[in-house]
């Protein structure tokens, strides 16, 4: 079996995304425009994205009985490494729940699975993290993570933290001090950077003295502080915008890929933008995954 380049820590969903002409007020109900399920969840949409962008990634997950034989084998043929993709006995697979209006305005709600309580199916995932370059931890249980992440501090590996939408739920302030102790880079979003920065008692989260900080800010594209450095990375424009489901998900798969291939870390943000591109032309965050080439082509008049 072929290294891990990237290994992913993260919630294996099954997707449902639900387009609505309005959001129904309380004891209203509205008719759904359009449905889609898929295969989602922070970890596989980045691990995914990133093996088919020719990443060796591994994802290291837990999933319910009930997970279907159908995804599986989308993860096999994607390249993905699924050895530590465990079947967890007493939970369900996490569900997500998409509702988007035609501003691409998102309401969600989320079942956790068993991703949300790894710790209480006590089985440790690092034999693909111990042997990777790069580590990504997104969404689930925050204890779990903070005790894969003291295994794997000074071991090797670059560690990346990426808490996500569970950040205003999840990773209190203690919890979140000990997160950013322990990594290497800090990833999120403009709304989650505002909590992450009140918690810390910090003015913006690019004030963090890591060696990589990046906020995306949707439309108006990322900032990132790359070793001491602020610049901006611009919105790769391409076609016209359907679902933002998963945008910043492959965005970091983006990354790791630019990475892969011996770009810098500025222009590996460019070509993760690329790629974010391309995601929210299609309902899915693993529906309209580019080629290298393709990625390339469209984030070459943006690069420096």
């Amino acid at each position: 079996m072929k290294e891990p380049f990237l290994s992913v820590y993260g919630h294996v969903t099954i997707d449902q995304i639900v387009l609505v002409g309005k959001f129904p007020d309380i004891n209203e109900t509205v008719d759904i425009m359009s449905k889609k399920t898929t295969l989602g969840g922070t970890g596989t949409n980045i691990a995914i994205a990133a093996a088919r962008l020719g990443v060796p990634t591994a994802l290291c997950a837990f999933v319910g009985r009930d997970f279907p034989a159908a995804y599986f084998e989308e993860m096999e043929d994607s390249g993905l490494i699924t050895d530590e993709v465990v079947v967890a006995d007493g939970y369900e697979t996490s569900q997500c729940t998409v509702i988007n209006d035609p501003g691409l305005r998102q309401k969600v709600i989320f079942y956790q699975g068993p991703q949300g309580f790894a710790s209480r199916i006590g089985r440790d995932l690092l034999g693909n993290a111990s042997k990777s370059r790069m580590v990504h931890f997104c969404t689930g249980e925050p204890d779990y993570y903070l005790h894969i992440l003291e295994f794997l501090k000074g071991k090797g590996p670059v560690l990346a933290v990426d808490p996500a939408q569970e950040t205003y739920r999840l990773w209190d302030r203690e919890r979140l001090e000990r997160l950013v102790a322990l990594s290497d880079s800090l990833f999120c979003n403009s709304f989650e950077a505002k909590v992450i920065a009140e918690r810390l008692g910090v003015g913006d989260v690019t004030d963090l003295d890591k060696e990589l900080v990046v906020r995306t800010d949707g439309p108006e594209g990322s900032v990132a502080r790359i070793g001491g450095r602020l610049t901006r990375i611009p919105v790769v424009r391409g076609g016209e915008p359907v679902d933002a489901t998963g945008c910043g998900d492959t965005y970091r798969a983006g990354f790791y890929a630019g990475l892969y291939r011996g770009y810098s870390v500025e222009e590996s943000l460019v070509l993760a933008a690329s790629v974010a591109s391309f995601t929210i032309e299609k309902v899915g965050a693993l529906t309209n995954t580019p080629t290298w080439e393709q990625v390339e082509e469209r984030a070459k008049d943006y690069m420096r």
